[in-house]
């Protein structure tokens, strides 16, 4: 995303942000309005960079727990701010390191609802879609696993089914993820690279299940029909196979639900890293004698994928090399083949059409699907 700048001091900040580093003034991100605004010495009114008012509060997840730096409109029933009201169940917080953990969580799932709203996709909590008639809403379970931090054998599995995103909060502990890690052969796993992968099942369901959309989803990712179970067996039997460059990962080749999933999740990196880069006016003066300079003048969230791509390639060279000359392993250590951007390219299509409101709702409920 890009940066957001203080308010009162125009310092820049981070989007987690809840005191400026810089003016020690407290702020919040206000997603009506995009943009952060700050309450002055003993005021209680917050501003905007122009010292308008907003009618807004903060979150409740913030007077209750310190979790959430955004705001809500101040009239109306509903306390939790944008993100925080798709939550059902929050973690035991009396567990030792829980809190922490929680709050990394949350800083996360904000920033997926973040790119959410600026894609302009449809997100309805469980109330508003029963209202509505529709699938189930988008919706979060986020638990402790004693035991399985006790243990190192996690009892709680990381999914998704019929709209409830499942989320172990051993993911946000370093170490617990880097155990993972290494034990499931997934050389990139993060918070955020949950979130995205578990809400592109959520917009799987919403968007192409039991629609016109699943002809041309099969033809670019396969027949979903086939057995699951017998899927994820054979693949983690074939544990440390690799993958072609027909996938964006090795758990993508498991079942064409997670293939949809993780090219889903590695558009949204390609996104938000391209509108981070043009929000700090990033342009390479040397690629290739024979090409215009890359520059990122257009809207990430708004562009046909070949544009997204082109000016990606030359910007994650540039990360990896800046990673290597830190001693560190490459930040974007992947190979957009021709058949990986293909699938980027019907998803970001897909999501273009949604965003316009082009593709009509699913009335009926679907299947359950179970996919982690």
């Amino acid at each position: 995303m890009r940066p957001y700048a203080c308010p009162n001091c125009s310092r820049p900040t981070h989007f987690e942000v809840r005191v400026c580093p810089s003016c020690a003034f407290t702020l919040g991100y206000d997603p009506q309005s995009d943009q952060f605004l700050f309450l002055g010495d003993g005021a209680t009114t917050w501003r905007d960079a122009t010292g308008a008012p907003h009618d807004v509060v903060v979150c409740a997840n913030n007077n209750e727990h310190a979790v959430c730096n955004w705001l809500v409109a101040s009239v109306g029933d509903q306390p939790m701010c944008l993100a925080c009201r798709h939550n059902r169940t929050i973690p035991d917080l009396t567990g030792p390191g829980v809190p922490e953990r929680w709050a990394k969580i949350e800083a996360a799932k904000r920033r997926l609802f973040h790119t959410l709203l600026h894609l302009n996709l449809p997100i309805e909590t469980q109330a508003e879609a029963e209202a509505n008639g529709r699938i189930p809403g988008l919706t979060f379970d986020f638990l402790y696993d004693p035991v399985g931090e006790q243990t190192g054998t996690v009892r709680i599995t990381t999914g998704h089914e019929d709209g409830l995103v499942t989320l172990n909060i051993l993911e946000a502990d370093d170490v617990q993820r880097e155990k993972m890690r290494t034990g499931l052969g997934e050389p990139y796993r993060t918070l955020l690279g949950h979130f995205r992968h578990e809400v592109g099942h959520y917009y799987w369901a919403r968007l192409i299940e039991d629609t016109d959309e699943l002809d041309a989803f099969r033809a670019v990712f396969g027949d979903e029909r086939i057995s699951y179970e017998d899927a994820m067996q054979k693949h983690y039997g074939d544990a440390g196979s690799g993958w072609s460059t027909d996938f964006v990962s090795s758990y993508a080749t498991m079942h064409p639900w997670e293939d949809f999933a993780e090219t889903f999740a590695h558009l949204m990196h390609i996104i938000d890293a391209l509108a981070t880069l043009d929000g700090f006016g990033m342009r390479m003066t040397k690629w290739r004698e024979d090409e215009a300079p890359p520059e990122i003048d257009f809207d990430p969230y708004h562009v046909d994928t070949q544009r997204l791509v082109a000016e990606w390639g030359p910007f994650a060279f540039a990360e990896n090399a800046i990673n290597r000359s830190m001693g560190q392993p490459d930040l974007y250590p992947f190979h957009l083949s021709e058949a990986i951007v293909g699938k980027l390219d019907y998803i970001n299509r897909l999501l273009q059409r949604a965003g316009k409101g082009d593709i009509a709702p699913r009335i009926s409920q679907p299947e359950q699907m179970q996919a982690a």
